[in-house]
């Protein structure tokens, strides 16, 4: 039985469909917003609606970006010749705030995964190669999750850019077996990235 008005109830709905939010908390947050001035509901919604209209893949790296090009990229001081492939922006964030990583970036935009249907031809794998065949790059640093997906892409991307010039380095113990690197504390992700090994 739904005991609030139709306005609140539909805000609960929504708020409870974010990752991480149950229904109790959901209603926290639509209580919060009910109480607080309008102004901030005003800019809360505005804000929303303004990373939807402006945020988009960096054409490069296919980070979030609000240009064609990710501040990351457009960073001259980035070493080029090192490209970290990660499998989210969240993983490519967590490196940044570990401070142990100056190069550039390659999203792929998940892992391997023949169970939920998901293949090479479904990240961005074949970019990758593009960037590598245009030369410049002398070193990716795999930092896949070591979750069996994230190990199993770890494995053919070694596999398919084994035949480059390319050292291939994967990022060293410290990060635990199952951990998702967003959730990995920086201390521990600045070592594995310092402690990096041959593939």
């Amino acid at each position: 039985m739904n005991y609030y008005p139709s306005a609140i109830h539909n805000l609960i709905k929504r708020l409870g469909r974010l990752p991480g939010i149950g229904e109790k908390s959901a209603e926290r947050l639509a209580m919060h917003i009910l109480r607080g001035p309008r102004n901030e509901a005003e800019q809360l919604a505005r804000s929303i609606l303004d990373m939807k209209d402006k945020i988009r893949l960096c054409a490069t790296c296919f980070g979030l970006s609000e240009g064609e090009i990710c501040n990351l990229c457009a960073d001259f001081r980035r070493n080029p010749g090192i490209v970290c492939v990660v499998e989210q922006p969240a993983d490519m964030i967590s490196i940044e705030r570990s401070g142990a990583f100056y190069g550039r970036y390659h999203i792929l935009q998940g892992v391997l995964s023949p169970l939920d249907g998901i293949g090479p031809d479904n990240l961005r794998i074949r970019e990758l190669l593009f960037r590598i065949a245009a030369g410049g790059i002398q070193e990716v640093v795999i930092a896949t999750s070591t979750s069996v997906e994230g190990e199993a892409t770890a494995a053919y991307l070694h596999d398919i850019l084994k035949p480059t010039p390319i050292r291939i380095t994967r990022i060293a113990s410290g990060v635990p077996m199952g951990g998702d690197l967003k959730y990995v504390d920086q201390a521990t992700l600045k070592k594995a990235m310092d402690t990096r090994h041959e593939f």
